[in-house]
């Protein structure tokens, strides 16, 4: 199930990813092509490379629901659902839960701005969506079969310390994030998957 479900996962670009399961599901669409319809957009933190209104309308349908925090809300419009670290929604059957998501020796992504992550839980999978983080604590909290990891650096956590944050969360396939559009090469990539090779299967999509 959670094999079918990775194969589902279809990498934008950036941090963008879109899921073509049950309910078809953005997260964080970014210098997209107009797709399907979404169902459910997500939206972690209010950059303009994730909160991109000029994206959304491209995928956004009158029933399209957003669920995001509260900076990105204010740029959005349409039925917008706002929630912070902790909180959750189910939509259509799908629950959506909000995590943390925040910088720890950086100060791009502040804690106390309440940005966010998701686990979204379709189909009987769990999916994580990290977000913009770097290693937190948090993470050894999250339940998920299915784990997307930045591991860029600069802005994120680097691919070492990505590798750190998929044993934390230790789901049975992690793929790769945030690379190749702002910031990072296809070699952070690289490097995180070579670095669990013996550890948990790690996929590397193409946009």
């Amino acid at each position: 199930m959670v094999k079918e479900m990775a194969e589902k996962i279809v990498w934008l670009g950036h941090d963008c990813f879109r899921i073509d399961a049950s309910k078809r599901i953005y997260i964080d669409p970014y210098q997209i092509e107009p797709g399907p319809e979404a169902d459910i957009i997500l939206i972690t933190h209010d950059h303009f490379d994730h909160c991109s209104p000029e994206d959304v309308e491209k995928i956004q349908g009158k029933n399209t629901v957003i669920v995001t925090e509260k900076d990105s809300a204010k740029k959005l419009s349409g039925n917008v659902k706002v929630v912070a670290p902790g909180e959750s929604a189910t939509l259509e059957g799908v629950k959506i839960e909000a995590v943390p998501a925040y910088n720890t020796d950086k100060d791009f992504h502040p804690k106390e701005n309440g940005w966010v992550g998701f686990v979204v839980e379709i189909d009987g999978v769990r999916i994580y969506h990290a977000g913009d983080t770097d290693l937190i604590p948090e993470m050894k909290d999250i339940d998920a079969d299915i784990a997307l990891l930045p591991v860029s650096g600069t802005y994120v956590m680097t691919a070492d310390q990505a590798v750190d944050a998929a044993l934390a969360v230790n789901p049975k396939i992690v793929i790769p994030m945030h690379y190749g559009t702002v910031v990072g090469s296809a070699e952070d990539a690289d490097k995180f998957k070579e670095a669990l090779k013996d550890k948990m299967e790690v996929v590397i999509k193409t946009a």
